[in-house]
């Protein structure tokens, strides 16, 4: 759930994207992205740099440079407003235009799993009304006849399919169909339809 501070900026918290561990926020004086504090000494030019550095490429992605721009911003704990301020704009437009940047996301998300799915070794489709404890056998033998080795535990196998499939799981009942799909390398993918 999203946390309004008061000012009409929302805390995203856990829908924090990873840019991962490579980009170096020590930078000290203008420009410095680490934290919000520096948010009046940023410009266009530190966002731009600050994209490069998170190896941003706007011919191969999914977002716009604007979503980019508003998401890197935001990663860094940046207020919407103060991203307003930054990029000129006003924080119904950022707001907004986060909210498409992660939609987008979850969308690219989405059809690198449906991509993955359509070459995994392993498809096997858990029909609705079955017992959650019955999973693991069922993908365990689709793995033995297709010679993949699982890199889960039964009970480990049945936690990832509980929690990837949401509310299609109650307790220990399947309510809707998935799909489970496991790598070359081993590694499981749950999907639902």
């Amino acid at each position: 759930m999203d946390a309004d501070d008061g000012t009409g900026d929302v805390d995203r918290g856990a829908d924090r994207v990873d840019f991962g561990d490579d980009v170096d926020e020590s930078a000290d004086g203008p420009g410095d992205l680490g934290s919000s504090e520096g948010a009046n000494t940023i410009d266009a030019g530190s966002v731009d740099a600050l994209l490069e550095r998170t190896g941003f490429r706007p011919d191969e992605s999914v977002l716009t440079r604007r979503q980019a721009e508003v998401l890197v911003l935001r990663e860094r704990g940046m207020k919407q407003s103060d991203i307003a301020d930054v990029l000129g704009t006003s924080r119904a437009n950022v707001s907004s235009v986060e909210s498409s940047a992660r939609e987008n996301v979850e969308k690219a998300r989405e059809t690198v799993a449906f991509a993955e799915a359509l070459t995994a070794p392993v498809r096997v489709e858990i029909p609705n009304d079955t017992d959650l404890y019955d999973v693991p056998g069922l993908v365990y033998d689709a793995c033995d006849g297709a010679g993949v080795k699982v890199n889960h535990t039964a009970p480990e196998l049945m936690k990832a399919v509980g929690d990837a499939a949401g509310d299609a799981v109650h307790g220990r009942e399947i309510r809707r169909r998935l799909f489970v799909t496991v790598g070359h390398d081993g590694a499981v993918r749950v999907r639902r339809p």
